[in-house]
């Protein structure tokens, strides 16, 4: 749809070309109506920009039309005079001045001793040099053994009493680290009445996937300008009058790994050990001595209050908050957390939003707030990702090794409820790996669905009940009780070379990667309803076999945030085809609460030209279908077509192909194969590189064919040299093989002369034959035949929308900003069916041009670039 509203002023901070306008305005009236948003802005049209000032004009909007809304009612429901009406009204106008007023003052307070921060601490302040002294000097990591005994386990029927505490997420946070906080001051803090910063006012939490996109957010709030949503009127006097501006209010939420300051614990390479290691810290019985110096108190409140007041003080990125964390000597992990309720804009990686159990440990209510998830072409897969297990036969074997020594050494100190769930524990995964090595001995099956049946038929595992037994398993924080004394005994082991060391040595396995945690998440899974997802193995070589647990259906772990919050808006460069999120994971809703819009690029129409080529040079069809993309015709019908896009295109092109496996087996058919049937002539992959150089995204899986003039690197390496190959052959450019789904694929600019055309060889179809895809099209082929519809379509529907995304995501790697221009070449037949070209986003579709042959293109190519600069 194309969404029509009043003129705005959005307060960006440029001059907002057409496009942004529109994008502004949909976002705007989305959070209004409180809709569903699904929107498509190209990359390059300033997509992140448009919705943080499209969504912050509404919230500053709301905030004052709610505010006046408030003081007419009062005005409706008084029945005092007109005159103590309207004194009460401006007494209500100045008291909210004066709260900002308060909250200005106190950050230019702050501003000001930010510059006689680094003067302070080098003079020493009593208190945070105190405490970060007691830290660096006293903590130890040394523990008592009794540190790793399990407390006594109370009676099942006690224990089902009390509530469950929430699983631990990847960051590691748990209800247990949230009661923590309640019982330091800050959870409660909330309930706290007449407190400024109990309110929880409604507010934008933008998620995107990783860090370094939220701090590319960061930066661009820290562009926008916003005049206040309550300001001065006739009730005040001039020399009352405040700023036009008011600082938007910010923070962004991070892991453990991004934000500890501890140096005994950030030290430790994985997250997971992270986690595992603060939690350890802050268990009851732990020594003083050990405890991390850097954790709030109700002593140091006054230090979280300050550490809130900075944090406001200026928009800051994750890198700006680790650093004040360290300055005021407060963990800047737990110190954010109070700040989230007076902030206006949240920013958090897709994790901390999309499980439940993380927003819970972070004290996360999305109740009436506004959710904004930016690179959400892949929301469905992030959120079975985030729920899938995978854990390997060696991972289940050394999980019951550790938790066999862990009983052997603790046995005498642990009671029978406590004995009889661990050695439950030790039975499941007796089962689990009998049934993997029954496996591994079939040399035919090389993947499929797991028979569940079979996968629990170990001795006794049948009489147990599995719901009670996951319940022991957190409440009595067993995995990380293990897992604790994992590493204790290891580090015993590399040090005293006492009794521990043998225990350990005598296991015959690396006892330093903590698995049981990890373990802990497929026994919760076993519990999920079977029509929700499946588990899965697969096997690599002989020895390798990994037991994986795949959430088929994201639909009701996201309906869960779509019904709490006021309004979702899910946003992208490349959101085409649209289908799969209105008919898959938002279903439920009714079609007139989603919005959805897809925006035409900045750039005119003429500054892309984009050309299915679906005929050889000779005239034959080309078809990289699976069956016949690796005939020795196709691949050389294929070097022609490539060797002549790009003797008719200027500097670097990039070629994108549907798999690392079609690209090296090409790679090899090109230096190997010549261009015509006379002795002397060229290989393909000669004249290729006499044309542009040569360049090869390397595969995280292993290296592609490589000759000295082949040059495979990094991903950060190899964009270098194409980058320096480009400007130091100013018209020849280069020649960049690249794989759709691939490093270079997502997140890459291929701006200006780095993709002066982009090829995509075929398309990338998901192998439909692999075990997970055909439980997932026989899945979605089931629900939607249970709904009245074609199962078998809507299955095929889902299985080529994936394949589109993934192609639009490397085709919109080119155009980059207003000025931008680039060809845009797709090679396969399939790509002349109308079908195909219908899911393609808007902006390229309206320059598609008709199907070609080689010989065609490059005419249209010579017409394209003629009078481009």
């Amino acid at each position: 749809m194309e969404a029509q509203g009043p003129k705005r002023d959005f307060h960006h901070p440029y001059e907002p070309y057409e496009v942004q306008e529109q994008f502004m305005n949909a976002v705007y009236d989305c959070l209004e109506a409180r809709k569903v948003g699904i929107f498509e802005s190209p990359t390059g049209t300033g997509k992140s920009l448009s919705l943080i000032c499209g969504s912050l004009t509404w919230l500053r909007d709301h905030k004052r039309q709610t505010f006046q809304e408030g003081l007419a009612t009062d005005a409706d429901e008084g029945e005092e005079p007109a005159w103590m009406l309207e004194h009460a009204r401006k007494q209500k106008i100045q008291a909210a001045l004066e709260r900002r007023k308060a909250f200005q003052d106190r950050i230019s307070k702050i501003k000001e001793r930010e510059r006689r921060v680094k003067e302070r601490y080098q003079n020493g302040d009593r208190l945070y040099t105190k405490r970060r002294k007691t830290g660096a000097d006293a903590a130890t990591d040394d523990f008592e053994e009794s540190h790793f005994v399990l407390d006594d386990y109370e009676s099942d029927e006690e224990a089902s009493k009390g509530p469950m505490p929430a699983t631990f997420d990847e960051h590691g946070v748990s209800a247990a680290t949230h009661a923590l906080m309640e019982k330091l001051g800050y959870a409660a803090k909330r309930e706290r009445a007449g407190s400024e910063e109990a309110v929880d006012e409604t507010k934008v939490f933008f998620c995107s996937r990783t860090h370094s996109q939220l701090t590319q957010i960061t930066s661009e709030l820290r562009r926008v300008q916003l005049p206040p949503a309550i300001s001065t009127d006739s009730t005040t006097s001039p020399g009352e009058q405040l700023p036009d501006v008011e600082e938007i209010k910010h923070v962004t939420l991070g892991s453990r790994k991004n934000l500890c300051i501890f140096p005994k614990v950030n030290k430790l390479r994985s997250a997971t050990a992270i986690n595992e290691r603060c939690l350890e810290l802050q268990q009851k019985g732990t020594s003083p001595d050990c405890r991390c110096p850097f954790m709030p108190t109700k002593e140091t409140e006054a230090v979280v209050n300050d550490f809130r007041d900075h944090a406001l003080a200026k928009v800051r990125d994750i890198e700006d908050l680790g650093s004040l964390g360290k300055e005021l000597g407060i963990c800047p992990y737990y110190a954010s957390r109070p700040v989230v309720k007076s902030c206006e804009i949240v920013t958090l990686p897709y994790p901390s939003l999309l499980q439940k159990s993380a927003r819970e440990a972070l004290d996360l209510s999305l109740k009436d707030h506004v959710i904004i998830i930016d690179e959400a072409h892949n929301l469905m897969d992030a959120i079975s990702g985030i729920h899938t297990i995978s854990v390997t036969l060696t991972q289940v074997q050394q999980a019951r090794m550790q938790l066999t020594i862990y009983l052997q050494k603790f046995r005498n100190k642990l009671k029978g409820k406590n004995r009889t769930y661990v050695a439950q524990i030790v039975r499941v995964f007796d089962s689990i790996i009998l049934y993997l090595q029954r496996l591994t001995g079939e040399p035919k099956s090389r993947d499929g669905v797991v028979d569940m049946a079979a996968l629990m038929s170990g001795k006794g595992v049948d009489q147990i009940n599995l719901l009670k037994l996951n319940q022991y398993i957190q409440k009595s924080r067993l995995a990380r009780k293990v897992d604790g004394y994992t590493v204790y005994a290891d580090q015993v082991k590399s040090t005293s070379g006492g009794q521990e060391q043998a225990v350990v040595k005598s296991t015959g396995a690396k006892q330093t990667l903590p698995v049981l945690t990890h373990l802990q998440a497929l026994l919760q899974a076993l519990m999920n309803p079977s029509d929700e997802g499946k588990f899965f193995f697969t096997k690599e070589g002989t020895e390798c076999i990994t037991l994986r647990y795949m959430l088929l259906d994201p639909t009701n772990h996201f309906k869960e945030i779509v019904e709490e919050a006021r309004s979702v808006i899910l946003a992208g460069g490349t959101m085409s085809p649209m289908a799969d999120y209105e008919q898959h994971l938002l279903s439920y809703l009714d079609p007139s609460r989603i919005m959805t819009l897809s925006c035409g690029h900045v750039i005119p129409p003429s500054n892309l030209l984009a050309v299915p080529v679906t005929q050889t040079v000779d005239g034959g069809q080309f078809d990289f279908t699976f069956e016949k993309r690796t005939t020795e015709k196709m691949m050389s019908d294929l070097g022609r077509a490539i060797l002549a896009a790009i003797q008719h295109i200027p500097d670097g092109v990039v070629t994108f192909f549907p798999s690392y496996s079609y690209l090296e087996a090409c790679s090899a058919a090109w230096k190997r194969l010549h261009i015509s049937s006379d002795s002397g002539a060229s290989t393909f992959w000669d004249a290729l590189q006499e044309t542009k150089p040569i360049f090869l995204e390397q595969s995280s899986q292993g290296s592609h064919p490589a000759s000295d003039a082949t040059k495979t690197m990094t991903v950060d390496s190899v964009l270098a040299a194409y980058s320096t190959a480009i400007s130091s052959r100013k018209g020849r450019g280069a020649l960049l093989f690249a794989v759709i789904g691939g490093s270079l694929s997502e997140g890459i600019n291929f701006s200006d002369s780095l993709g002066r055309g982009v090829l995509v060889v075929g398309l990338p179809f998901p192998n439909a034959h692999s075990a997970d895809w055909k439980a997932k099209m026989q899945y979605i082929s089931a629900k939607t035949f249970k709904a009245g519809a074609d199962g078998k379509a809507a299955a095929r529907e889902v299985y080529e929308n994936a394949c589109m995304r993934a192609v639009n995501q490397s085709i919109g790697r080119a155009i980059r900003h207003r000025g931008d221009y680039a060809a845009i070449i797709m090679l396969d037949r399939r790509y002349g069916d109308p079908k195909i070209q219908a899911k393609l986003p808007k902006w390229i579709r309206r320059s598609l041009t008709n199907a070609a042959g080689v010989r065609a293109l490059e005419q249209r190519l010579d017409d394209f670039f003629a009078g481009k600069p």
